[in-house]
Formats: C-alpha cells, sequence, structure tokens
C-alpha cells in the first residue's frame, strides 16, 4: 500500500497493491499497522455500504459534531464517484480549502478524510457502491453538513445534474457555519 499526501494536512489517499492474474485480483485492503500512519487514535468500529442507483447522486458535505466527530477511509465497490473533502478545522492553514478526486472499482484508491472534515461524493455512473469504515459510532443528533454547491468552495463538481435528499438541499453555507473543529499541528 502506497501513502500518498494531498495538498491539505492530514488528508490522505491510499493506494492498495493489486496482485492481479488470468483470475483477477487479491489486494489488502486493511492492516491495522496502517492505523499508525492515519494518526488514528481509536480502532475502525463500524462499517458503512452506500449504493446509489443513478449518475448524479450526491451525498454530502456531511461529518458528525463534537463529541461524536468521526474519521473515515472510504473507497468505492463498484462504478466511481467525484469525492470531496473539506477542511473545518480552526487554525488550519487550509481552513476552508477543499481536495477532490475520482474514487472508482477500478483505481482502487482508498481516501482517508480526518475528524473535522467535511466530506461527500457525487456520482458518476449508475449502480455505485461505496464502503467505508469509521472510528466512532454513527450519532444521529451530532450529524451536521455544510452546502454541497457553496460557491465560496467553488468545487467543480461534474456536469451531472445532482440528486440530492431533502435534508442535503437544506444544509448551510460554509460561512454560516461556527466550526468547532480545531486544529492540531502533528509533532
Amino acid at each position: 500500500m502506497r501513502i500518498l499526501s494531498t495538498p491539505i494536512p492530514d488528508l490522505l489517499v491510499f493506494e492498495p497493491v493489486a496482485h492481479r492474474d488470468e483470475r483477477g485480483f487479491f489486494m489488502e485492503t486493511w492492516r491495522g499497522e496502517w492505523r499508525e500512519a492515519l494518526g488514528l487514535s481509536h480502532d475502525f468500529v463500524q462499517e458503512n455500504h452506500a449504493r446509489s442507483e443513478s449518475s448524479g447522486v450526491v451525498r454530502g458535505l456531511h461529518f458528525q459534531l463534537p463529541p461524536h466527530t468521526q474519521g473515515k477511509l472510504l473507497w468505492v465497490v463498484a462504478g466511481s464517484v467525484y469525492d470531496v473533502a473539506v477542511d473545518l478545522r480552526k487554525g488550519s492553514p487550509s481552513y476552508g480549502r477543499w481536495h477532490g478526486l475520482a474514487l472508482s472499482a477500478a483505481n482502487a484508491l482508498r481516501f482517508w478524510v480526518p475528524r473535522g472534515f467535511a466530506h461527500g461524493y457525487m456520482t458518476l455512473e449508475p449502480g455505485t457502491e461505496v464502503q467505508y469504515k469509521v472510528d466512532a459510532y454513527y450519532a444521529p443528533a451530532s450529524e451536521g453538513g455544510i452546502r454541497w454547491d457553496d460557491p465560496s468552495l467553488a468545487v467543480p463538481w461534474p456536469d451531472i445534474p445532482a440528486l440530492l435528499s431533502s435534508k442535503d438541499k437544506g444544509l448551510p453555507l460554509l460561512e454560516a457555519f461556527d466550526s468547532p473543529f480545531i486544529y492540531r499541528k502533528k509533532r
């Protein structure tokens, strides 16, 4: 597994090594020792699987508020997405900046989105399935989010008609969000 950095501190991309032959492939998707590379203070406690039936499905930009913040390691097992994480950590040199990338079943990339980030994606093809591990349990009373199409973020989402939940349509803009997340520089 290669660990690739991004322009935003602590936001990482993992590129697994696939051993391929005429039968298909085999790859390690997680090893406990990689926990250190992520700087995790917790083990993963929950794994989730989401399927979107059409292209253009937007899920996000979501996060869990303290004391139930979550870090996520996610990947695509069928189809593809454009995936985005936004740094919401006060004091971060990249506060309010985002990083996006294409994740697909074909490229098998894993995206580590630490605590203190908003996260979301848009499906690029029908039948897309995303799986992710989280380091804290989902707490409905602590869920939050910001608008996926916030003009101040200027994320260049794919030119596909967007399909959102009514809850995601009503999320606030970043400027209306008083972030409780604090940046802590790693030593």
